[in-house]
């Protein structure tokens, strides 16, 4: 927990009181007490025969006793006081000494001592000290103000991220960390080489874009990509995320802006990263906030700005956003962010560079095979290829193993697709039987319809939220997708509380998740890809309240007639899929039965076991 400067000094203010204080008693105190006595107990002693010397130094006299005195008073010492002006032997015989024991005493005339530290002492500690002490202090709060009117200063200043042209960081990024994209990098080699060489093209008259728009789901990459191009061009790389430019206080973000363009033309040629532009480039004029609004007077600064750069400046703007749909349009248009280039999800191919690259410095066994690694993720991100890798390696490391193997990062794939396995969860053996045959339901669906992909796996033992998974796999990467395809993917959800209904004679609440996934299907099919009877219309309008930042509603841009035909087509989709199902579990129900009894004893069934356990039925309308 990070102390309260004011308390910090405080404290130690309060030690240097008590250190000088201790050191004042020290000093101002002697050490040893001096036995002092009045000049009429001298004459007694003096006429005893006791005195052996009297030192006279000015005003006091030093008594040193007889050294043939008893023990404890053989030559002790004291001291005694005179009137000032006044000789000594005159005092005392005036105190009646006696003449022939003073003739016996050795009395000498000494100068008076200068006690150095009876006068510097108190000059230390009442004058000299507390002086100090509260100049100290003063100054402790003088630079505190200091330091505060400096962060008052710097809350304007713009708080990128800089990685030098010299390292980058502890780790330089070029294209060659980054698989796949091959389009994008295509893209953005054109940008690299002008910061290299910018005379080459100011020569010919041409104008480099000013701004590079990043669009692509998260975790695909774009921020990789933007560092990449940093480290190709071997120039300093800002980087700053949109929400930092946004604060409370009425025009910080957009000196923000001024600040962080004014350095990078300092460091010209260089590049400014913006990440999630989303946050400070939504669309202006959504009627909240007004004209004032903070967000869009950082906007209307930036666009200032991209548009004050001169050709010559060197200075280019890399932004990465995954909804493009929400910029503001004058953030698009050319001049600005010239060209969007977007970052699609990773092929197989470029998913089997990804997991190479995540997987360096790991030590993996001779069985690892990407390819099938690959095969098995299909929709993965690169982020989500590197949590699998990594997730791998946990495994592996809490199974106290040396290396990585094939089964590590299988596991890891369903780990990060559903979560980790809760072994713990145990089904009565009534739910086992269920989730065997609602599972088994789902296979025989997805093996005997039309235009679906392969079932890779199925499992009655609990992941994350699912008493049970059947995994299926793409055997070639898809971009488009049939009515057929939909349907048959619908009828597959539908197959596992089909197949309950089938051998149980009621549906349980296990397929909650497959009827709400079914039913959105279903709704998009006649609402957005106009795959009903209701022809080739899209209807609904998604509207975005840019204020909450989530989409909240849906206007309505047909009648309740047509919103009644809507739901009479959802239904129908669903029941024909359902009834679909239900032909294909009651045609093969011995295969049912046989699959779930499988399930029941192994609880995991692999691809090859499963298409063993149906005869070797293969989909031949798949192809």
């Amino acid at each position: 927990m990070k102390t309260n400067p004011l308390i910090k000094n405080f404290v130690f203010v309060v030690l240097i009181l008590l250190v000088v204080g201790g050191l004042f008693s020290f000093l101002y105190f002697p050490a040893q007490t001096t036995n002092e006595i009045s000049t009429t107990q001298l004459v007694s002693e003096i006429n005893s025969n006791k005195v052996k010397k009297i030192a006279v130094l000015g005003d006091t006299l030093e008594i040193t006793y007889s050294d043939n005195l008893p023990a404890g008073q053989a030559g002790k010492t004291a001291t005694s006081m005179k009137e000032t002006g006044t000789g000594l032997t005159d005092l005392l015989i005036n105190l009646g000494v006696n003449k022939d024991s003073l003739q016996k005493v050795d009395v000498s005339q000494q100068p008076a001592k200068q006690d150095l530290w009876s006068w510097l002492t108190p000059l230390l500690v009442f004058g000299i000290l507390p002086l100090i002490v509260f100049g100290f202090f003063f100054w402790t709060m003088i630079r505190q103000a200091k330091s505060g009117a400096v962060q008052v200063f710097d809350f304007t200043k713009a708080k990128a991220r800089l990685f030098g042209a010299e390292g980058h960081g502890k780790e330089k990024i070029t294209f060659k960390d980054v698989a796949g994209l091959k389009e994008a990098k295509e893209e953005l080699v054109e940008i690299v080489d002008f910061l290299k060489f910018p005379k080459k093209y100011l020569a010919m008259g041409a104008k480099i874009p000013r701004g590079v728009l990043l669009v692509g789901a998260a975790g695909v990459g774009k921020t990789l990509l933007a560092r990449a191009v940093a480290g190709e061009a071997n120039v300093p790389f800002m980087s700053v995320s949109g929400s930092e430019f946004v604060e409370m206080f009425v025009g910080v973000g957009s000196a923000r802006v001024r600040d962080l363009f004014a350095t990078a033309k300092k460091s010209s040629p260089s590049i400014i990263f913006i990440d999630e532009l989303d946050a400070i480039g939504r669309h202006r004029g959504a009627g909240i906030g007004g004209g004032h609004d903070e967000r869009e007077q950082t906007l209307n600064q930036i666009l200032v700005e991209m548009d004050g750069f001169e050709k010559e400046t060197g200075v280019i703007i890399l932004a990465a956003t995954n909804r493009p749909d929400i910029l503001d349009p004058a953030l698009l248009r050319p001049g600005r962010f010239d060209r969007k280039i977007v970052l699609d999800p990773p092929d197989v191919h470029d998913r089997e560079e990804i997991l190479k690259i995540h997987s360096k410095g790991k030590p993996l066994g001779k069985n690892i095979n990407f390819k099938e690694i690959a095969e098995r993720t299909p929709g993965f991100s690169g982020a989500d290829l590197a949590n699998v890798a990594n997730e791998g390696a946990l495994l592996a490391a809490r199974q106290n193993k040396t290396q990585i193997d094939q089964k590590e990062f299988l596991e890891a794939i369903e780990k990060v697709l559903l979560g980790p396995e809760r072994k713990s969860h145990l089904l009565s053996k009534k739910e086992k039987e269920i989730a065997a045959y609602h599972e088994a339901g789902h296979a025989l669906v997805c093996a005997f319809m039309p235009d679906t992909e392969p079932v890779r796996k199925i499992s009655i033992i609990a992941r994350g939220m699912a008493a049970g998974y059947t995994l299926q796999v793409p055997s070639e990467e898809r971009k488009m997708k049939t009515k057929t395809g939909f349907m048959s993917e619908i009828a597959t959800l539908l197959g596992g509380c089909s197949a309950e209904k089938i051998k149980f004679g009621e549906m349980t609440t296990g397929a909650s998740n497959d009827l709400s996934r079914a039913s959105e299907m279903a709704r998009k099919l006649v609402k957005e890809y106009g795959m009903s009877s209701l022809g080739l219309i899209a209807f609904g309008d998604k509207e975005e309240m840019v204020f909450l930042g989530r989409e909240i509603s849906e206007q309505r841009n047909y009648s309740e007639k047509i919103a009644e035909r809507i739901d009479e087509e959802v239904d129908a989709i669903i029941k024909g899929a359902q009834k679909q199902a239900e032909v294909v579990l009651i045609k093969h129900k011995n295969l049912l039965d046989k699959v779930a009894k499988a399930l029941i004893e192994k609880e995991i069934i692999e691809r090859e076991e499963f298409e063993k356990l149906i005869g070797g039925v293969l989909k031949n309308n798949k192809k």
